[in-house]
């Protein structure tokens, strides 16, 4: 499980300069006007992220880091399929927020851009924090895997989720110590009304995005330790699957209601996790490889039924023959 491969400070800065040129050349050349991101675009996009994420397992890390060699190369692919899994509830939530918001989709991609810069600079925070402390005292795997366990179960009978933006802290601190204006401004995050600078929704909208994300982070990072506890693995697989994100949302943000039992997928992927984790205590240690595949047929499996299950609704559901516009079938 403990991967043992030496990143030089050479391999976190060419890694983090790829990053930023990434970044730069969506925000600055593809997306530099507002537009709608169509699925196909999107698609396109999530596809790409997918493939540099397996070049860089499969191909560039092995050859450039010192000690990468096949357990690594499968540590890294499964925290990559963990993030990305663990990230399609954040894409639900987000939607939630946007809809909530009323943002136009034209403006959505630029909150989505500068919420996950924040998230890859508070995700990488915590897994140095995270790292440093299992690597110091290994019970606090222990401890982790039982949060996780206790997680799941809670997602797993809890109500879906509601945006509440009057009960999220950070967003109370914003309207108390920063003036926002009633209504929005294109797509910028300040205004200036009679003279005076202000925040407009957008940036509150931006506040929402970066707390929920904090909040799955607390899930999804404790989730990959139980797969390699070494920081470039952890880190590496967590910024490609937060790179993916934004193009996944529109993806899948027209296919909500085809998801719905993905929840208890993820549920049922935590507590899986954990156990693996607390089961450490003794000394029984589930297979990288093996771990994979059980994370991807649940999955995989939950996305399958939930599928199947709104296609024959859908079938079964009759349709109005009224002509009245306003119906709406049963």
């Amino acid at each position: 499980m403990l991967a043992e491969i030496t990143a030089a400070p050479w391999h976190w800065g060419a890694f983090l300069l790829a990053v930023v040129f990434f970044l730069a050349l969506d925000l600055g050349v593809f997306h530099r006007h507002a537009h709608v991101v169509k699925f196909k675009e999107a698609l396109g996009w999530t596809c790409l992220w997918f493939t540099l994420a397996m070049v860089f397992g499969l191909l560039i890390g092995p050859k450039m880091i010192p000690g990468w060699a096949g357990p690594q190369t499968e540590e890294f692919i499964t925290g990559y399929i963990i993030e990305l899994a663990l990230s399609m509830d954040n894409v639900f939530v987000i939607a939630l927020i946007f809809g909530y918001f009323g943002v136009k989709r034209e403006y959505q991609h630029r909150v989505l851009f500068w919420g996950i810069l924040g998230a890859l600079i508070m995700r990488g925070l915590m897994i140095w924090i995270g790292a440093g402390l299992v690597e110091r005292f290994q019970f606090l795997l222990y401890i982790l895997g039982a949060f996780l366990i206790f997680t799941g179960v809670k997602m797993l009978f809890a109500d879906d989720e509601e945006v509440e933006p009057e009960k999220n802290i950070v967003v109370r601190l914003t309207r108390r110590f920063f003036p926002v204006s009633p209504k929005y401004d294109g797509q910028n995050f300040t205004t200036v009304i009679d003279g005076k600078k202000m925040l407009t929704p957008m940036a509150l909208v931006l506040v929402m995005v970066e707390t929920t994300d904090l909040i799955f982070a607390v899930d999804s990072i404790p989730a990959i330790f139980a797969i390699t506890t070494e920081p470039f693995l952890v880190f590496t697989s967590n910024v490609f699957a937060i790179l993916g994100l934004r193009s996944l949302y529109f993806v899948l943000e027209g296919a909500i209601n085809y998801f719905r039992y993905l929840k208890i997928g993820l549920s049922i992927v935590l507590i899986f996790i954990g156990l693996k984790m607390v089961m450490l205590m003794w000394k029984f240690h589930i297979p990288t490889r093996l771990s994979l595949i059980i994370v991807a047929t649940i999955i995989f499996t939950s996305i399958a039924f939930s599928v199947l299950v709104a296609k024959r609704e859908e079938k079964h559901r009759p349709h109005d023959d009224s002509g009245d516009p306003g119906a709406s079938p049963v």
